[in-house]
């Protein structure tokens, strides 16, 4: 099992560019599997999760070629559905959630799909009712296969209808939506999710030829057409990402510049940094944070403490919290941070509270954090990541702790971080990989 060992207290500064979005790579990837001719994809990044991804479509005889860094060609002419039911295949799919999207393209274009249970980060119940049930309502057929532990879809042919979403969940607004561009007739999805990467998938499904109305809203209707084309796509900055450098720079007291962030895809992010007291400057399209000696947690209007809460876009995205509370363990003040989707996200702190941090943990979705304002520095600690938002808060504390920090499992963190140790430490860090 791979392992950094981190130098804790140093001080970054210079430039980094985000990588392409985790998220929004899964999604358009997937989409490849709805056309038969080319379809190029750039700024892909080089993670676990993608690039199994990438193997998957390969094992299925997807044509895959990677002309250049972070450009992909994918072309699905000859695509061999028995290799479903290979033992490769199905560990390879087993070991990603993403996986779960294959389904929504597979049934719609092929009219068979096979998913084992996937696995993914150990944050909690990860429901696949809103996936099942959407694809169901088109007219596919679901069945478990309890002994394999594997789902098993089925259509003749998928058919347009109405459905309301029982949550605005976006990997199954992205499922269903790639479904039914292929599905007879007309397709509405209420209460769709609409965050900027399903906002993106919906422009590259319409530059391959699909009818969709109600792009950015959480109305989508959809009007099935017989086949679509090949396109050309550019995977948006990841916003995660950003968010995780802007934390780094607060707790290291570091001076940084994030290169190309697409600020106006970030929503709430850089708002929700400086209600921490965290600042921040817009430059073009970069962000530019300050060396900060301290930063001070806003309360509300009435003086009561501060409450950051994920919640559907364009609320907060749940992936930075780990990250927001990391960062006001050093803060002036305090804040509650609420985790609502997720019950087993904030259960890293018990790591953070070994490294001193002032911590009280309510119940598995709250976590009150009351900042030391740097009188109290973090010491080193040895931790395991459990998932890849945590893994990269444990990584922002260990970089700012008194001593040398071990974190094990550091493949949860790969998996959506693009040679994390190699950018960070290209400007100050030092993060040993082992």
């Amino acid at each position: 099992m791979s392992k950094f060992i981190v130098e804790g207290g140093r001080r970054l500064n210079g430039e980094i560019i985000p990588q392409g979005a985790k998220n929004e790579a899964l999604q358009i990837i997937s989409a490849c599997l709805l056309t038969s001719e080319p379809v190029t994809v750039h700024n892909v990044p080089d993670i676990l999760d993608v690039n199994n991804l990438i193997m998957l479509l390969a094992e299925l005889g997807v044509k895959v070629e990677n002309p250049k860094p972070g450009t992909y060609i994918f072309r699905a002419d000859e695509v061999n559905l028995d290799c479903l039911n290979s033992e490769s295949y199905l560990k390879r799919s087993t070991a990603m959630r993403g996986s779960i999207m294959l389904v929504g393209p597979l049934v719609a274009r092929f009219g068979k799909a096979i998913v084992p249970k996937p696995g993914g980060d150990k944050i909690g119940r990860r429901r696949l009712d809103t996936h099942f049930i959407g694809i169901q309502a088109l007219g596919a057929d679901f069945n478990y296969n309890s002994k394999n532990r594997i789902y098993e879809v089925k259509s003749n042919g998928l058919k347009g209808c109405y459905m309301l979403l029982e949550e605005a969940s976006v990997t199954g607004t992205a499922n269903i939506l790639m479904a039914s561009t292929l599905a007879e007739g007309k397709t509405t999805i209420y209460n769709a999710a609409c965050e900027p990467y399903l906002q993106q998938l919906t422009k590259m499904l319409i530059a391959m030829g699909a009818k969709i109305d109600g792009l950015a809203s959480n109305l989508l209707r959809i009007e099935g057409v017989e086949s679509l084309h090949g396109c050309e796509h550019t995977i948006l900055p990841d916003m995660i990402e950003v968010g995780s450098f802007i934390g780094m720079a607060a707790m290291t007291q570091s001076s940084i510049r994030i290169k190309n962030v697409a600020y106006d895809d970030l929503g709430m992010i850089p708002d929700a940094f400086r209600k921490l007291g965290v600042t921040l400057n817009r430059d073009g399209d970069d962000i530019v944070v300050p060396e900060q000696d301290s930063y001070t947690i806003e309360t509300f209007i009435d003086g009561s403490i501060l409450t950051i809460a994920d919640a559907p876009w364009p609320g907060l995205t749940p992936d930075l919290l780990s990250v927001f509370l990391v960062v006001a363990t050093q803060a002036n003040g305090s804040v509650l941070i609420h985790q609502k989707m997720f019950e087993s996200r904030l259960f890293f702190v018990d790591k953070l509270i070994d490294m001193g941090a002032q911590i009280i943990l309510c119940d598995p979705h709250r976590a009150t954090v009351i900042g030391a304002n740097r009188r109290y520095r973090l010491r080193a600690a040895d931790m395991v990541s459990p998932d890849i938002r945590a893994g990269i808060a444990m990584l922002i504390a260990a970089m700012s702790a008194d001593g040398t920090s071990r974190i094990d499992n550091i493949d949860q963190i790969d998996r959506g971080y693009q040679k994390i140790d190699e950018r960070l430490n290209a400007i100050g860090a030092n993060i040993i990989r082992k």
